[in-house]
């Protein structure tokens, strides 16, 4: 589930492109817990060691989640690129995680005459938006 996008990255610059605007920070933020059956499923996973993959994809769910509701909040400002992208991961309660993906929101333009942008990056409203908040 590696979610990406060619205008984004953790360092502070894209290589052959300029910051024409900054629109500072964008974030997107997913709050979940696993079900009490998927946590029972994951106890008889843990029962055999190794990679607990009912949590694993439950997180990396969530990270995907947080990551595009940030590229969201990046389009609505007018961004086109997301510099310094950063995640981080809080346990609110046991079983409740919170993940946080945040960096800076930019414009950019290409430093080479005749060299395209990628096409935007997400559409949409933020993941946590329901059908009839739509």
């Amino acid at each position: 589930m590696s979610e990406t996008h060619p205008l984004t990255t953790t360092t502070f610059d894209l290589p052959g492109f300029r910051v024409v605007k900054s629109f500072g920070v964008v974030r997107g933020i997913i709050v979940r817990s696993r079900s009490i059956i998927g946590n029972f499923g994951a106890n008889l996973q843990s029962l055999f060691g190794g990679n607990i993959t009912l949590y694993t994809t439950m997180c990396e769910r969530a990270r995907s989640d947080a990551f595009n509701d940030m590229l969201v909040h990046a389009g609505q400002l007018g961004a086109n690129a997301v510099i310094g992208v950063r995640y981080d991961a809080t346990e609110i309660a046991v079983g409740i995680s919170e993940v946080l993906c945040y960096g800076t929101a930019v414009f950019v333009e290409p430093v080479h005459a005749g060299q395209t942008l990628p096409p935007p990056a997400v559409q949409g409203p933020p993941a946590w938006v329901t059908e009839s908040q739509k």
